[in-house]
């Protein structure tokens, strides 16, 4: 763990990735380690400041199907755990990131033993935020958040997160996916996975509609997915479904971010 004003120097110390990846997470002022998969791994793993779930690479996840979907070939857990409290602000630290169109979510699970031995394709995991198409005449010349998270000045691409405030403590996993839709019929996931050891005074807990399973959370012909933004169709939508289902903030369903729906 380390100040922000740390950050900086640290942040690009490493290569330059082709798409971007998750290399850091904040609470409040306090850094946390992510992976690093250009670093080798036994440099890593097991190491008391270990967060993140050890992950394969930069490149996308193409299939639904694929069990990496869920946290993007999750291989060994970390020993550690970020702690935060129900209602505030997790935020991830990407270096940079190269795609601008489509959706971005965050997921809870729960680990009712400890993270490192839960099997994050049996696990519920359910939606706490959701962000996509924001504005614009059509899919392809939209401003969506995706292309909004984008940097390209050096400074790093921060994705804060709230934690429900009435969620019920405990050791929990966090999941943040961005799926890049530019290329048509060929959607791409990037999933990534941490720890969070969440403490509070909430006893609030998703019901089972809201737990999906990954894979399985996903339909391969849902049109959000199999989708080609350049259509002659699609030239004239202004509105776009997020996948996965509603997201749950404690107390009841948002859609904030469902542009004309």
């Amino acid at each position: 763990m380390l100040r922000l004003a740390a950050l900086a120097g640290l942040l690009f110390s490493g290569p330059v990735l082709a798409h971007g990846g998750l290399s850091n997470y904040t609470v409040g002022e306090t850094w946390y380690r992510g992976y690093d998969p250009d670093t080798p791994a036994e440099n890593q793993l097991g190491q008391p400041w270990m967060v993140q779930r050890q992950w394969a690479s930069i490149d996308p996840i193409f299939s639904v199907d694929d069990k990496s979907i869920a946290c993007n070939n999750p291989g060994t857990a970390p020993p550690s755990y970020i702690p935060i409290r129900a209602g505030d602000n997790i935020t991830a630290v990407y270096w940079y990131w190269l795609h601008p169109v489509g959706p971005m979510t965050a997921w809870l699970a729960r680990c009712e033993t400890d993270c490192s031995d839960v099997d994050v394709n049996a696990v519920g995991w359910f939606k706490i935020w959701e962000a996509g198409l924001l504005s614009g005449p059509n899919l392809a010349e939209g401003m969506w958040y995706q292309k909004q998270f984008q940097r390209w000045d050096g400074s790093p691409a921060l994705w804060p997160v709230t934690i429900p405030a009435t969620l019920r403590p405990g050791l929990y996993m966090i999941r943040h996916e961005i799926l890049s839709i530019h290329i048509d019929n060929r959607p791409q996931f990037y999933p990534e996975c941490a720890h969070l050891n969440i403490t509070g005074d909430g006893d609030a807990f998703p019901p089972a509609e809201y737990l999906l399973r990954f894979p399985g959370a996903y339909d391969k012909d849902d049109p959000s997915i199999k989708i080609d933004i350049y259509s002659e169709e699609n030239m004239h939508t202004t509105n776009y479904t997020i996948p996965g289902g509603p997201i749950w903030d404690g107390f009841g369903v948002v859609d904030k971010y469902c542009l004309g729906c």
